[in-house]
């Protein structure tokens, strides 16, 4: 009678043991769900910011370049395609190519280029800085991010121009393709490929 007992109760404390083991097992799992809904819930969120903020400002700079009273005040796209023409300008004299430049215009051997928007490099500054500025990172980071970036494209940018005023001497049946297909889209490949760059070094210590 002594043993049957003894068994019945050796029973009930390795169900009791394994009832708490299971609801330890449980809770664990609970909070671990919970930190895994809470994670996917942050970087949702994080995302909706970060787009919300990359739109506004795209927004606001776009308008800042494109509307006339505004250039009336100071035009934001045209000074820097003055800079940008002039220094260009330059380096083609350094070249030996002999060049005159008024605003926009670029004049080689009676070929005129004219450097709009879109083809002065603005465009591709525009949206790396602005997807720097949206992105969740230390303003130390952005802060070196944006002038590494700036310097960085506007040494490409320029080394395209030339080439492209180089090309349409020496090149030009091929000017024509060389600017439509490869260094239209070229500066926002190089700003999206230095963005990640500086993603991935964002990342680092966070």
């Amino acid at each position: 009678m002594r043993l049957s007992r003894l068994i019945a109760a050796t029973k009930c404390l390795d169900i009791g043991v394994h009832l708490r083991q299971c609801t330890s097992m449980s809770k664990k799992h609970i909070q671990k769900s919970q930190k895994v809904k809470k994670s996917k819930l942050k970087q949702t969120l994080s995302i909706k910011r970060f787009t919300v903020t990359y739109l506004v400002l795209m927004t606001f700079f776009f308008l800042l370049i494109a509307v006339e009273p505004i250039q009336n005040v100071i035009d934001l796209n045209g000074l820097y395609t003055k800079a940008i023409v002039s220094v260009t300008a330059k380096i083609l004299e350094i070249m030996g190519m002999l060049c005159t430049c008024k605003g926009s215009v670029i004049t080689i051997s009676g070929i005129s280029l004219d450097i709009k928007f879109g083809c002065n490099g603005l465009e591709a500054v525009m949206i790396y800085t602005i997807g720097i500025i949206s992105f969740p990172a230390t303003w130390k980071k952005k802060f070196l991010g944006i002038i590494a970036g700036f310097i960085v494209i506007q040494i490409i940018n320029i080394i395209r121009i030339v080439a492209l005023a180089y090309s349409c001497i020496y090149f030009k049946t091929f000017f024509e393709y060389i600017h439509i297909y490869i260094a239209q889209g070229m500066m926002i490949a190089v700003a999206l490929g230095i963005y990640l760059l500086w993603i991935n070094y964002a990342k680092k210590g966070s």
